[in-house]
């Protein structure tokens, strides 16, 4: 079911460039070679990329969305995302972390429509509540469009002091024109230590999902203050008429920069810049490895005939160690 009318303004961003090198033993365990977990059927019949860009359609159109690739994965995503216009991809030359792979997108968006407003969404994640999830989605693009210089970090209750997930304190927005559920961000903790964690839980702090909507000249000017010379790097190419396959510079761009994560040189050095829209218990989940991927598996009672197997593989590599 889509959620209201589809504004012609809305961009979907799915992030699906990555190499899930923790998630690897499983990934190979299931498909039998080194398939990046995006590309994986673990969560039933489905890959991953494939249940993200089907809950995503719920209220982004299809002509709107794009996927951030690499070009190592080609026999992957080309099979994949046969039915998907080359347009429609933004295919990295190498893996260069979040930041190229965000800007590479906004570059390709922007161009086409300078009043875009995007959502970002990493392609290992699962919400066992999806409608829930998508309706906050709804509502945080409504409140990017009234906040214009603000970005919005979808946020999700902390139901465990969890060391590998990224977290948030959170205040209340002090605008008086900020909607209702619009919170700010006082301070980020990344991968925490297992006693900060348990004391960033006992002072009700927020897990960050990583999806993330606002204005495209929103981010763009986040990474233009936290990150110069990488927004230097790309800047040429927004003054490219042609389209985003036959822009010259791409490979030179990437072959120039050194690994960057968006997180660390953007979100976490212009906090002042950042909305947080708490989504409550969505039933969340980031997919980055496999005792995470297992205990989806056992919540949401979805059978695969690789389980049991796997187990008694996890429990003998474990005994070997």
């Amino acid at each position: 079911m889509h959620l209201g009318s589809d504004h012609q303004h809305h961009w979907g961003v799915i992030l699906a460039g990555g190499e899930g090198a923790r998630l690897k033993s499983l990934t190979r365990f299931v498909s039998g070679e080194d398939t990046p977990k995006q590309f994986c059927r673990l969560l039933g019949g489905q890959s991953l990329l494939t249940q993200t860009t089907q809950r995503i359609s719920r209220t982004i159109s299809s002509e709107r969305t794009v996927y951030v690739l690499l070009n190592s994965h080609e026999r992957f995503y080309s099979k994949e995302l046969r039915n998907v216009p080359p347009a429609h991809m933004v295919v990295q030359p190498c893996n260069r972390g979040t930041l190229p792979a965000i800007l590479s997108s906004l570059v390709h968006i922007i161009r086409q429509d300078k009043n875009a407003v995007v959502g970002f969404f990493p392609s290992d994640h699962h919400y066992t509540e999806e409608e829930r999830f998508m309706k906050g989605v709804h509502l945080a693009f409504q409140a990017a469009e009234s906040n214009p210089e603000t970005v919005m970090l979808l946020a999700v209750a902390a139901k465990r002091a969890e060391t590998e997930f990224g977290w948030i304190e959170a205040t209340p927005a002090m605008s008086s024109d900020s909607r209702d559920g619009l919170l700010k961000v006082k301070r980020f903790w990344e991968k925490p230590s297992a006693r900060t964690a348990e004391e960033l839980l006992e002072r009700g702090c927020v897990w960050n999902t990583f999806v993330m909507i606002g204005r495209a000249q929103a981010f763009l000017d986040l990474i233009r203050a936290g990150a110069p010379a990488i927004y230097q790097a790309f800047e040429p190419l927004l003054e490219i008429p042609e389209s985003w396959a036959s822009s010259p510079g791409l490979e030179t761009i990437y072959e120039s920069l050194t690994t960057a994560d968006f997180s660390k040189l953007v979100l976490s050095t212009t906090p002042d810049r950042l909305g947080v829209w708490c989504l409550g218990d969505v039933g969340w989940s980031d997919l980055g490895d496999p005792r995470r991927v297992m205990t989806v598996l056992d919540e949401t009672g979805i059978a695969n005939e690789w389980m049991n197997s796997w187990r008694t593989h996890a429990v003998a590599a474990a005994a070997g160690q």
